[in-house]
């Protein structure tokens, strides 16, 4: 039998946590920053649970 593959690039995008929480940085932070408030870039810094609605397709590609 065939192994089920992680999705690579779904696994640099997201970390799972202790808890088994999907967690993802927010977009827009890697450039055109100069055109971007300061209040902008700063709401775009931490990271955050993925929605309910996307939760189970990113497992899926994880292979969880």
């Amino acid at each position: 039998m065939p192994k089920m593959k992680s999705h690579t690039g779904m696994g640099k995008r997201v970390k799972v946590t202790g808890k088994g929480k999907i967690v993802r940085e927010l977009a827009g932070k890697r450039h055109l920053l100069e055109g971007k408030s300061s209040h902008v870039t700063r709401r775009m810094t931490g990271t955050v649970v993925v929605s309910k609605a996307d939760t189970k397709r990113v497992k899926k590609l994880l292979g969880r």
